[in-house]
């Protein structure tokens, strides 16, 4: 193993380097010079004893300094020709520790899942918080009712198709993951449609990279408002993280606003963007289902798109969603599995 000296040192477990009340970090590694080299160092019962030149003592066990790099962290696993989101008993999800880890682990890798048997009471998304986290809060409703409205802000307010898209994308960090509730669908047509939105970006990657690194940097302006209300972001459709792995996909060609068309890269990112949309679009890439009264279709917002068919406005359909966070499902996760070995 290669050990670097400062990070040795900034990581000492001791009493005067941690906050025992808290196990949390007290030691500065400022307070050291940048050269630090061990005064002496000796290996012994598979634990490194270090003492640095200051006379403070370090000891680190080997099994602890080898579990670094490893993770026990789930990855996106991609969807099968057949796709079906997996399907969990709402109940059982709520009640159950072991259902709830089971259900939680495979919406971590697939992005998407349904719970069925749901209250078609409107308000009680409320419920899924023990299990997603609390609800994310945004400048609209709460709990947002889509239904057919003559005077509502948004396209999900008419009996039109809604294409694949994630919702908030005029926010600087749109909402992780969202709950969508079908409280009652009576109307012909409507057929809900999900993609996976980060398979979509591997391919276009594969196939046209010089497409994907303009969608990665071009900012775009999203807007999403209505008379009391106003939502406004300029950020690149593809985020990607440190190491270059897509991290997000933020796509709604309704929020989406005209970019700088003096911009030099303006002509590449609309043939990028064309050949986004065109894949988006692409029945081939798209999952479609009926969503019935009592169902909810949770999804990772930042990797799964969402949409639907368009429907005939007779019959009563109603819906409602909620928004959650990623990190917060992935954070109750951890405790659910150190419970689940505590009762083993």
């Amino acid at each position: 193993m290669t050990l670097p000296h400062l990070w040795l040192r900034d990581n000492c477990g001791c009493g005067d380097c941690r906050i025992a009340q808290t196990d949390e970090k007290k030691f500065m590694v400022s307070s050291v010079p940048a050269d630090l080299e061990p005064a002496s160092a000796e290996l012994s019962d598979d634990e490194l004893r270090i003492v640095w030149p200051d006379g403070h003592r370090s000891s680190y066990q080997g099994k602890l300094l080898r579990a670094y790099g490893s993770s026990d962290e789930i990855t996106g696993s991609s969807w099968p020709r057949d796709y079906m989101p997996y399907r969990c008993a709402y109940r059982p999800f709520l009640d159950d520790d072991r259902t709830a880890t089971n259900a939680i682990v495979r919406f971590v890798a697939d992005g998407a899942m349904i719970l069925e048997g749901a209250p078609t009471e409107p308000g009680t998304l409320e419920y899924l918080a023990p299990r997603l986290g609390p609800v994310r809060e945004v400048l609209f409703d709460r709990i947002h009712d889509v239904a057919v409205y003559p005077s509502g802000y948004n396209v999900a307010h008419t009996p039109l198709p809604l294409p694949p898209h994630n919702d908030f994308a005029s926010y600087t960090w749109p909402p992780s993951v969202q709950a969508l509730h079908m409280l009652a669908n009576e109307t012909p047509g409507g057929e809900s449609i999900i993609v996976d939105g980060w398979e979509v970006l591997k391919g276009l990657r594969a196939e046209h990279p010089d497409y994907f690194d303009v969608l990665s940097r071009v900012p775009v302006p999203f807007r999403e408002f209505d008379e009391d209300t106003e939502t406004f972001a300029v950020e690149p459709i593809v985020r990607v993280n440190s190491s270059g792995t897509i991290a997000g996909l933020r796509f709604s060609n309704q929020l989406m606003q005209p970019i700088n068309p003096n911009d030099p890269r303006a002509v590449d990112f609309y043939y990028a963007y064309r050949e986004l949309c065109r894949r988006i679009t692409d029945p081939v890439s798209q999952v479609s289902f009926r969503l019935n009264g009592g169902e909810i279709l949770v999804v990772a917002a930042h990797r799964v798109l969402h949409g639907r068919q368009a429907f005939e406005p007779v019959g009563r359909r109603h819906l409602q969603d909620a928004y959650f966070e990623l990190d917060n499902v992935k954070n109750h996760l951890v405790v659910l599995r150190r419970r689940g070995r505590a009762q083993q």
